[in-house]
């Protein structure tokens, strides 16, 4: 899981009041809301608080938000949350990042012969933009003699002009985002067209899906659901494996010791871990299982701290990965070099 989209949260200074409110509407949302503040009264200022509940104003769905200062500093809809609320040294996003999932920047491309659609999934909401084809004769003439020869060349120039472009387009998107996957259904000949064409970096990042057209994308998306969870599965066993092919870091002593190092390609947790660690306000990196290693970093005033609050903020400040890995016990790294 990238986690690019948390950074907000730790260029402000907490303390941090965290909201989880589940899916509820009128008086029920309401109570449930004030019974929160509740909790929060007299640890959090009001001005915080006022601005929790105008955000938490007029919406049904689950939400997750994370204030401090006055200010919503970051807030997500959920498919579902517990009711929560905590306030605290940093913001409490483990809940969130469990419930949400991994959030894995990819695009998806629908392709044929009159046209492709092309839809970006990364940070923020879905970008979704159509690619028109060349303008000339799309489909086989059924004329005869040298006219039909040269309408046949035509037309296979034209796809293969249209192709051109898609591929562009998508080489464009993968190098400006990131994108980790490019999932293309469509038509059999416009994808082998548009793979033909692709950049290495691109072409590399492919799966083919079987369903999907720009009429129909019920079945489209219940494809990519099944390879996007594929893909991750794939990706985790193989962290999994590098983990333990070269005995990486275990244990959150050893793994803090690399955050601040910063050799963590990507932090492994089993879930929540809620044992205690130290941290300090004056960067990402400074966490320990003792405040006195901190102190003697420079920290003056170490503070507890939730472990996997202060890994996730090491992790997301380092540009590291963090995934939830029930197949370990303890939380762990697998180191970048």
């Amino acid at each position: 899981m990238r986690l690019d989209f948390i950074r907000p949260l730790y260029e402000r200074r907490g303390p941090y009041a965290s909201v989880y409110l589940s899916t509820l509407a009128g008086r029920d949302r309401e109570k449930h809301w004030h019974d929160l503040r509740a909790q929060l009264r007299g640890e959090v200022d009001p001005d915080t608080l006022d601005a929790l509940e105008a955000e938490a104003a007029g919406s049904v769905a689950a939400r997750v938000m994370f204030a401090t200062h006055g200010d919503v500093v970051l807030a997500e809809t959920l498919a579902e949350a517990p009711e929560l609320a905590a306030y605290s040294p940093l913001p409490l996003v483990t809940p969130m990042l469990m419930l949400r999932g991994e959030n894995l920047p990819h695009l998806r491309a629908i392709v044929d012969h009159s046209g492709t659609e092309l839809t970006v999934f990364g940070s923020g909401s879905p970008r979704r933009a159509t690619v028109a084809p060349t303008p000339w004769p799309l489909h086989r003439t059924s004329w005869g003699g040298w006219s039909r020869k040269r309408f046949e060349r035509d037309m296979e120039e034209t796809w293969e002009e249209s192709a051109k472009a898609v591929a562009h387009e998508i080489d464009e998107q993968v190098r400006r985002l990131g994108l980790e996957l490019v999932v293309v259904a469509g038509d059999p000949k416009s994808r082998s067209l548009v793979c033909d064409h692709l950049g290495t970096k691109s072409v590399d990042r492919v799966m083919m899906v079987e369903h999907g057209s720009r009429a129909d994308h019920e079945q489209f998306a219940r494809d990519v659901e099944t390879a996007l969870d594929s893909y991750l599965d794939r990706r985790r066993a193989e962290l999994l494996d590098r983990y333990r092919e070269t005995g990486g870091p275990t244990g959150l002593a050893e793994v803090a010791h690399a955050l601040r190092e910063g050799r963590v390609h990507a932090v492994l947790m089993p879930g929540k871990v809620t044992k205690p660690m130290w941290i300090g306000g004056g960067g990402g990196t400074q966490l320990a299982t003792a405040p006195e290693e901190l102190r003697g970093w420079g920290v003056e005033d170490p503070v507890p701290e939730r472990a996997d609050s202060a890994l996730t903020r090491a992790a997301t400040m380092t540009d590291a990965e963090l995934w939830f890995s029930p197949e370990i016990s303890d939380a762990a790294a697998v180191i970048r070099y």
